[in-house]
């Protein structure tokens, strides 16, 4: 009898953990959808054939396979915001790529576990855009925004026993955006299934009004739905630490007639997440009727403080600092705009060693996974909304949904990421033409206030660009945070004329360069064009609104009320090829710090001699490969965080220099403009302020092209079908040099447990498809990325060219 009791005991225990564990359950529908571009009469329907439509999975972005043409979304208009008058022929706007028009995507799923008093809701991250949902031929809801998130309840449309159908139809329109939008599910889709009494969508909301090193007051307001009989809620929420420790506990309860409550905690010895300590808690919330448990939802937390002040500018945890940030737009280069973490991941490591310690999500809504990892790596989050209002700056953009889903967009945005540490304000707009309209103001105000209803915590601020009318009508004075865009000339004057006590820079210097090309003479230009549709890496050259990097340097050094910059921008993207939007074949910008490829450009030094200043910083440009140029003018520059320093050519000195304040540049750059190029050497030595060697840089002047040298930024990945390694290739020649000029072309194997997914080279020119394996090297380089399978073992990667010794490189996968 023993026996049997305390098996029973067991049974009994086994059925409560399988009973917690399936309280709620969340799949990602990835896999075997259908899709079809164009439209599709009846594809709503169950009884659709779809058979011959292609199987692909989610996230997808049907346009990044292209090809290139000008003629996708040719635009005439004149680009207001870069001071044109007058309207041209844009070819290259929205990237050349296929995104315009209807497609459909169709999935036949079944929901483990579904039975009465069970919820089914589907969550969107995204989908691009105008979507409208049907789930078993019924319409389940739509939502045009392509950039938001978004859900519906279906269990009314669900079948309980069997396959379902879920169809979703997404159309893009002609004229619709400023740069490459992409196209279709490009954003994870998941399938949510809860008891009825459950925590909502987003339901939860955790703030920390009381800060010190001693203790954290923590309140967390959870909703609860329900869909059965009303009863008693009990609430137990445990609070865990990074280490996954329980540090506190609270118990309470929900009336019938109550739909959220407020709970209460305090933290001893709290650890205050910033970008150098991102520590992350977590509060794991149990709903129970009687003793059945019904729901566990679990929500990420960071304990930190923020503080906008008059007089001290942005205080997190009580200690002044300056942004050090950039913009970005939501492509991943070659892989279009469809999401992947480790993409993301690789981007926010690279920053983070120049020194980069915020990101505006320029200018949308950002995926959750980019959120997610900012939370956990430590980057600072300007979240961004829209880049229109009731003013249209695109035929169809969004002033066409304004006033009936801005709202609805807000409160999504807001309630997705208002309990994400790394958010610390809330952008509603960029450049909007209503800056300039007498309304702006009462719009902006509106928009405001929702966000402050919502989420009381963040402030706000918009990227201005009129800052003449945004000063005059009122517009800069209503916000919580003045954000100027290409104005640090007029930071005093603006600084004087509102009220704040304080400014940002939310889009700075948009200086354009090509990776590893350069033009003589060399001289400062604006909206400067080149035959080859090239712009020059001694970045010197800008646009006609735009500056330089020292420009904003300066004025972020010497403005104690100026709080930081966002530079514009930290990649290259895809579409507003500037100065060359309208001269195909350009189809990517110009402006990124980095790369399409994600390849630093040389002004990723400039920026991390000022940004990361705690790493020896040592760059010489240009490449020293130049024939034809014997006996001319090829200046060189170097770009340190150190004081001094003396350039060698061939052994001769070209004399030692510092960095002074005679001129904008001499003070961030090191210059040596006067020097005639002779094959052979560049070496810089640095000093310190005691004049002390302690930084060597050289260049030599490469020979022909020899062998393929690759570099993988991992040697492990995960096996779960959707982990990358980025394998750079390089032309060099037979001692190892750099071959600068080498445009080879270069074909890729991939074996063993992963393929080949995409390649990029940087090269805004280029017209070669980023899917297949094979692409020529630009400025001697390229990049490709492999993606692991879902089986561990190891993958060989192969790069080979015509005249070239091969390379290759082993990655495992565990």
């Amino acid at each position: 009898m023993k026996k049997n009791k305390w098996s029973l005991l067991l049974a009994m225990m086994i059925v409560s953990v399988q009973g917690m564990a399936q309280v709620r359950q969340e799949y990602l529908l990835e896999k075997d959808w259908k899709f079809a571009k164009g439209d599709h009469p009846q594809a709503e329907q169950t009884v659709f054939d779809d058979a011959q439509w292609q199987t692909v999975t989610v996230p997808h972005d049907w346009a990044i396979t292209g090809p290139f043409d000008g003629n996708n979304d040719l635009q005439k208009v004149a680009i207001v915001q870069n001071g044109e008058t007058e309207a041209g022929m844009k070819a290259g706007r929205t990237g050349g790529l296929p995104f315009i028009g209807a497609g459909w995507y169709r999935l036949s799923f079944g929901v483990p576990g579904f039975r009465p008093g069970k919820r089914v809701v589907l969550l969107f991250d995204g989908a691009m855009s105008n979507a409208v949902v049907y789930v078993n031929g019924k319409k389940a809801g739509n939502w045009p925004y392509g950039y938001n998130s978004f859900s519906f309840d279906i269990t009314d449309y669900i079948h309980a026993e069997g396959k379902n159908t879920l169809a979703v139809r997404l159309e893009n329109f002609a004229q619709s955006s400023r740069w490459y939008p992409g196209a279709g599910l490009y954003r994870n889709v998941h399938l949510i299934v809860t008891n009825d009494t459950y925590v909502p969508v987003w339901g939860t909301y955790i703030t920390t009004p009381v800060v010190s090193a001693d203790k954290a007051a923590v309140q967390l307001r959870t909703a609860v739905n329900r869909k059965g009989t009303k009863q008693l809620v009990e609430i137990r929420t445990r609070l865990l630490n990074a280490a996954g420790k329980v540090i506190a506990t609270v118990v309470d309860q929900v009336s019938p007639d109550s739909t959220a409550i407020t709970q209460r905690f305090t933290i001893e010895h709290p650890v205050l997440w910033s970008p150098e300590t991102p520590v992350l808690y977590k509060a794991v919330t149990q709903l129970y009727e009687g003793k059945q448990l019904k729901d566990e939802y679990e929500t990420p937390f960071g304990i930190r403080t923020i503080e906008y002040k008059a007089g001290k500018g942005f205080l997190l945890n009580g200690q002044a600092r300056k942004f050090k940030g950039v913009c970005n737009h939501h492509d991943l280069g070659p892989l279009g705009a469809a999401i992947n973490t480790a993409a993301l991941r690789r981007q926010i490591r690279l920053l983070k060693d120049m020194g980069c310690d915020a990101i505006r999500t320029s200018h949308n809504m950002p995926a959750p996974e980019l959120v997610k990892l900012c939370d956990e790596m430590g980057i600072l989050l300007m979240v961004e909304s829209f880049d229109e209002w009731k003013a249209p700056k695109v035929k169809n953009g969004y002033s066409r949904y304004f006033d009936e889903w801005v709202e609805k967009d807000l409160v999504n945005m807001v309630h997705h990421y208002r309990n994400n540490p790394s958010n610390i304000m809330w952008s509603i707009g960029n450049e909007v033409p209503d800056q300039s309209t007498k309304d702006g103001k009462d719009i902006a105000r509106r928009l405001q206030d929702i966000c402050h209803r919502e989420d009381p915590t963040r402030p706000v601020t918009v990227g201005m660009d009129r800052i003449d009318d945004a000063i005059k009508m009122g517009f800069a004075a209503v916000l919580d945070i003045p954000g100027f865009n290409y104005k640090p000339h007029r930071y005093p004057e603006a600084h004087s004329k509102l009220p704040q006590g304080f400014l940002m820079g939310t889009e700075t210097a948009s200086t354009v360069s090509s990776r590893g090309v350069y033009k003589f003479p060399l001289a400062f230009y604006k909206n400067k064009a080149y035959d080859d549709n090239q712009c020059s890496s001694y970045d010197f050259e800008a646009c006609s609104w735009s500056q330089v990097p020292d420009d904003e340097f300066v004025q972020q050094d010497d403005l104690d009320y100026v709080i930081g910059e966002f530079v514009w921008t930290g990649f290259d993207y895809l579409g507003e090829p500037t100065p060359y939007d309208a001269k195909w074949p350009s189809h990517s910008s110009y402006f990124g710090i980095f790369d399409l490829a994600g390849l630093p450009k040389d002004r990723f030094y400039l920026y991390r001699s000022k940004w990361n200043p705690g790493q020896p910083t040592m760059h010489i440009l240009p490449h020293w490969t130049w024939p034809g140029r014997e006996g001319e003018v090829t200046p060189v520059f170097c770009y340190t965080n150190y004081p001094s320093a003396e350039l060698f050519v061939n052994g001769k000195s070209m004399g030692r220099i510092s960095k002074d304040s005679s001129s904008r540049q001499s003070r961030y750059r090191l210059m040596w403009k006067d020097v005639v190029y002779q094959p052979g050497v560049i070496k810089v030595v640095a000093y310190d302020v005691n004049g002390k060697a302690v930084g060597l840089d050289s260049v030599k002047t490469a020979g022909k092209p020899h062998h393929i040298v690759l570099e993988a930024d991992r040697k492990q990945l995960t096996a779960d079908g959707k982990d990358l390694v980025y394998i750079t290739a390089s032309v060099v020649d037979k001692d190892g040099n750099l071959c600068p000029s080498a445009d080879n072309l270069l074909r890729f194997n991939v074996t063993g447990a992963g393929s080949f997914k995409a390649v990029a080279n940087g090269d805004a020119t280029s017209l070669e498809s980023f899917q297949l394996p094979q692409m020529k090297v630009f400025s001697g380089k390229l990049v490709f990325i492999v993606r692991a399978g879902e089986k561990k073992g190891s993958i060989k990667a192969v790069a080979q060219s015509g005249g070239l010794q091969d390379a290759s490189c082993t990655v495992k996968v565990q």
